[in-house]
């Protein structure tokens, strides 16, 4: 492994003084280091000295032409790997014993995924037949139907290394590294939300094998998406049905409700007035902010303690951690800025010690939901434990 520094090293200060480094993989895939204020590492990143296949070709999505969304087939994400140990961790900084794919030690390290759902062709589809024929469009393209329509999955998927620590997750971090990530979740997103052909960033965070998660490595994803995804287009129609400044009084709502768990001055966390997970909390900032490009300095700065706190929190509430999905829902990229509010999303399928919800009959197939746990309950209990978790440290 060749320690020297990369000639394709690029350095730039962000906010809160987080220092981020941009080099490349052996394959060409970008891989950008984000370094702690204060940082304990030096300048230097080693080279990537693997010896790699080429990427694979660009996935490929097909219309469901009954709700015309659009299904990603992705084939080579069927071998990924499942769970290995600490000596063959995918994330884990490069040893002698494990060519990972993070060359150097770091605090946060964003990469491109090697078997991504979306890209790496971004407007035009890039690589052989038969996805390069069939390259997205736009929207209007994919706003029609028609049985048998298939388009090339344009877009980016990364991956997001929020320690270099075998196991843990987001809120296993300090404050200090958990401002560090929403420094690089607001670069990624206004650089993907720059690339041609994204119509929407996700960040998100998968955590405990219930939830599917295939590395113990505390790490999140982001989803650069060709088009809108469902659940922002029904979002987007509910707001043309009522109000402009539907999500304000949303917001406003919940706010003055007793199913508030945590708030702060620049943000506040609750359980939905019709919550359909047996755990499920929105957390939404008080200013109106599309995505996390647009916070301001204090408002990431406080994120940072209160996610925490609400992470460790939902830990809390059993006797082991419980599985998540934390979803930050984003605007998209070209609609919807000025009322679309950017808010986490976190939901659980854990409805006590040792029972999961699962989505059966009525909710899988026909979406019509059930929830055993009324929210103002679920909300109690959630303050009461958030109550019970100490101040998090630096």
């Amino acid at each position: 492994m060749n320690t020297a520094e990369s000639p394709e090293l690029r350095t730039t200060e962000l906010g809160a003084g987080v220092i981020k480094r941009e080099t490349r993989l052996a394959d060409g895939r970008e891989l950008f280091y984000y370094d702690d204020p204060g940082t304990a590492l030096g300048p230097e990143r080693a080279v990537d000295g693997r010896v790699l296949d080429e990427r694979p070709e660009t996935a490929t999505m097909r219309q469901d032409i009954l709700t015309g969304d659009w299904i990603t087939f992705a084939t080579t994400r069927q071998n990924r790997v499942m769970m290995p140990g600490a000596d063959a961790d995918p994330l884990a900084p490069q040893s002698p014993a494990n060519p990972s794919e993070v060359p150097s030690l770091y605090d946060v390290a964003v990469f491109e995924n090697r078997s991504p759902a979306f890209g790496p062709a971004l407007a035009e589809a890039i690589g052989g037949a038969p996805a390069a024929r069939n390259p997205t469009r736009g929207l209007d393209d994919l706003a029609e139907l028609g049985i048998g329509r298939s388009r090339t999955s344009v877009g980016r998927c990364e991956v997001v290394c929020f320690s270099p620590d075998h196991e843990g997750s987001f809120g296993t971090q300090t404050p200090t590294r958990a401002r560090t990530v929403i420094e690089a979740w607001a670069d990624r997103t206004a650089a993907l939300s720059a690339l041609p052909g994204i119509q929407q960033v996700f960040p998100f965070e998968n955590r405990g094998e219930a939830i599917g998660v295939t590395l113990p490595h505390p790490h999140g994803q982001i989803y650069s998406y060709p088009y809108i995804t469902p659940r922002t287009q029904r979002l987007l129609e509910s707001i043309d049905r009522t109000v402009p400044d539907l999500m304000a009084r949303v917001l406003e709502s919940e706010r003055a409700s007793d199913r508030v768990v945590l708030q702060g001055e620049h943000w506040t966390a609750f359980v939905p007035f019709a919550a359909r997970w047996p755990l499920e909390v929105q957390l939404m900032p008080h200013r109106h902010a599309p995505d996390f490009a647009a916070l301001t300095a204090d408002e990431r700065d406080e994120l940072a303690p209160l996610y925490l706190r609400l992470l460790r929190g939902v830990d809390a509430l059993y006797s082991t951690p419980t599985p998540y999905i934390a979803a930050w829902h984003q605007a998209p990229v070209h609609a919807g800025r000025d009322t679309v509010r950017l808010r986490l999303e976190l939901t659980s399928p854990r409805r006590a010690e040792e029972k999961l919800k699962f989505l059966a009959g009525s909710e899988a197939a026909m979406g019509g939901w059930t929830a055993e746990i009324l929210p103002e309950v679920a909300a109690s209990r959630l303050r009461d434990a958030i109550a019970s978790v100490p101040e998090a440290t630096a």
